[in-house]
């Protein structure tokens, strides 16, 4: 839906409108595994690629009981969108597994990782699709799929192979700033939009869905400007505080106990009450389809930052807009994870390290630039900011095939 409506309003190609909604291709294997008790267990797992006229393939793998198919087809189509307006040379792609991580042992998980990898075979590859950590997957699950994939390979060919996977440990090739690098984006997006509107971070309220990597990373960043974080919710609920909750403290904690229930320095509070939460930003980082018909009007906000991928429906979106909240849209505000990505790409290929401030600097540089864009673009077409960040993306999409042209 939402991309017909950018494609109808920017009057895109229909021939380019045919390739852009369809995946090209989408790979599913099943494969067993030896668990801890020497029983044998079946899992599916996905790997959806659907576009890489820009460059390889991109995108995170998830483990998690709801991936399926029509999950995965969508979040490759967003990291094509994605990478689009970063103005980077990769295309988009997504999978994982169809699993409970948390009902499996450390070592099970190795063999699950492995043995779905060596099943993927060569279709991932340096040059070719580059996974990357997502829900419930980590720079340890990465240092997995990478060791496998390079003892599939002649021993000569291994060490121009490190970068076929992003979000490694920083001592297996990873990059320095890969783990704060989504919530360092939406810091980045929201700090350009509270320029653009006169509003003071520093006496800013905020509140975040999800505390795994995007959420806490976005608390810890935004504490440095003096905004109060007053509440958070978690698979395990929702806490709130309205004097604040540190956001460093809250990741210590979560670090050692896995997640938020139970935090001494806040209330539990319920679903519901933590949606009617009043403050000036909320910052979904958790699954997809969070705001919608129902939820979107107990939203009490001035800006809602979108860390996850997908967190507002179609309905939820035009709430949004009827209510005049703004939306820094998840294909723009959450691409810091895919541009670092990137920059880890490209260390690895040339064999670089680079420190954090060079890193920082270039993120900024590349999401403020493709937060302009996205800006400028919904004033010229005077629409939405979302229907904007899609036109920005198709609209580079289109200049590409239309140079290129179609083969044969």
């Amino acid at each position: 839906m939402q991309f017909k409506k950018a494609a109808d309003l920017m009057k895109l190609d229909p021939d380019i409108q045919k390739i852009l909604s369809s995946t090209q291709n989408e790979i599913v294997v099943h494969f067993p595994v030896i668990m801890d008790d020497g029983s044998l267990e079946m899992f599916t797992g996905y790997r959806v690629q659907h576009n890489n006229v820009l460059g390889p393939y991109k995108g995170g793998l998830r483990f998690h009981p709801a991936v399926e198919i029509e999950e995965v087809r969508a979040l490759a189509t967003w990291m094509t969108w994605k990478s689009a307006i970063a103005n980077i040379p990769f295309g988009g792609a997504k999978g994982g597994i169809h699993i409970d991580p948390d009902k499996y042992t450390t070592d099970e998980l190795q063999r699950i990782t492995r043995r779905f990898t060596f099943a993927l075979g060569n279709n991932i590859g340096p040059e070719y699709d580059i996974p990357a950590p997502d829900v419930n997957t980590n720079a340890q699950i990465m240092a997995w799929i990478l060791d496998t994939y390079l003892a599939t390979m002649p021993p000569q060919d291994r060490q121009r192979s490190i970068h076929v996977v992003t979000g490694k440990p920083i001592e297996a090739g990873g990059s320095i700033g890969r783990g704060k690098a989504t919530g360092q984006g939406v810091v980045f997006t929201i700090e350009e939009w509270s320029k653009d509107n006169d509003f003071d971070l520093g006496s800013a309220t905020y509140f975040v869905q999800g505390f795994g990597n995007v959420g806490s990373w976005a608390a810890r960043l935004l504490k440095p400007h003096g905004s109060k974080l007053i509440a958070v919710e978690d698979i395990s609920g929702a806490i709130a505080n309205p004097e604040g909750i540190d956001a460093d403290e809250l990741t210590e904690y979560v670090e050692k106990n896995r997640v938020i229930a139970g935090y001494p320095k806040a209330e539990a509070i319920d679903h519901e009450t933590f949606l009617k939460t009043k403050a000036d930003i909320f910052i979904p980082s958790a699954l997809e389809n969070q705001i919608t018909a129902e939820t979107a009007p107990m939203l009490d906000v001035k800006l809602v930052a979108e860390g996850a991928n997908g967190p507002t429906d179609p309905d939820g979106d035009k709430v949004l807009q009827e209510k005049g909240i703004a939306v820094i849209p998840d294909i723009l505000c959450n691409a810091g994870g895919v541009i670092v990505s990137y920059f880890e790409w490209l260390q690895n290929k040339r064999s670089e390290y680079w420190d954090i401030e060079e890193v920082d600097e270039k993120l900024y540089k590349k999401i403020v630039d493709a937060y302009k864009r996205v800006r400028d673009t919904a004033k010229e077409f005077d629409t939405d900011w979302r229907t904007a960040a899609y036109i920005v993306a198709l609209a580079h999409l289109e200049v590409v095939y239309k140079e290129r042209g179609i083969f044969p």
